[in-house]
């Protein structure tokens, strides 16, 4: 039987466990989870995951939750078909890559996701956009975060792990498409950058890339859908305590 995976490509994290299963031919079942109709919050969601967040992975009888775990757990499960630069097994590659995938949550996670919420929802939910010395220094930290990516992560290689792609490549772009999707170009001024971004969407194709971040990139309509839903509201706590 094939994977179920439960998603939202709105989310970052889904992106990243859609992309890899279709790059490298894993079968799996799309589930999709609308965040912005609240369907995490749904009984039959929370019978299967009490986290209430996608993306989730069922394989028969197993569920799991956490993206980074998802990735790995595909790439072990389905080891005969998956080519081996994904999740190197030579250990010093291998972590390197680990390397990323723990960094990244604090690093670009944090702060690109900062700057979608207070570019797309902040405005739609308090009715007025944020303060500029507010939005300023997450653009600060965003353009930090760049910057290790770059310097530390990166270097001069083709790939953040050496000459090929590797997972730690593919959840990168997905964070970094998120502030993307606000109109940034954040890619500007930066040529490792935009270059290391043409040589991970070639890897993928073009046309998957394009399909996978389609939702994220024409963001017009989703502050009426999270208003109309009731989900906006939901909303303003998490506002108020990052600007607190």
């Amino acid at each position: 039987m094939p994977l179920e995976l439960y998603l939202d490509l709105h989310s970052q994290p889904c992106r990243s466990v859609f992309l890899f299963a279709k790059t490298v031919g894993i079968p799996f079942e799309f589930k999709l989870v609308d965040l912005t109709e609240g369907q995490h919050f749904s009984e039959d969601f929370g019978k299967l995951s009490i986290v209430r967040k996608v993306p989730v992975m069922k394989d028969g009888n197993f569920v799991l939750t956490e993206s980074i775990a998802i990735l790995q757990y595909m790439v072990q499960k389905f080891a005969a078909s998956v080519p081996e630069h994904w999740y190197p097994a030579d250990l010093q590659t291998r972590a390197r890559v680990d390397e990323y995938l723990s960094w990244q949550h604090t690093g670009i996670r944090a702060s690109g996701s900062k700057v979608f919420l207070l570019k797309v929802l902040f405005p739609a939910v308090m009715g007025s956009a944020v303060q500029k010395e507010k939005l300023d220094a997450a653009l600060e930290d965003l353009d930090q975060s760049l910057g290790l990516l770059e310097e530390k992560f990166l270097q001069n290689k083709p790939f953040i792990a050496g000459d090929k792609i590797s997972l730690a490549d593919l959840v990168a772009i997905v964070e970094i498409m998120q502030p993307v999707g606000t109109g940034m170009d954040v890619f500007e001024g930066r040529p490792k950058l935009s270059a290391w971004r043409d040589r991970v969407k070639k890897e993928i194709g073009a046309e998957l890339f394009d399909e996978a971040h389609k939702v994220v990139l024409n963001m017009d309509g989703m502050a009426e859908d999270l208003k109309k839903s009731g989900m906006l509201e939901l909303f303003k706590p998490k506002l108020q305590k990052m600007l607190s």
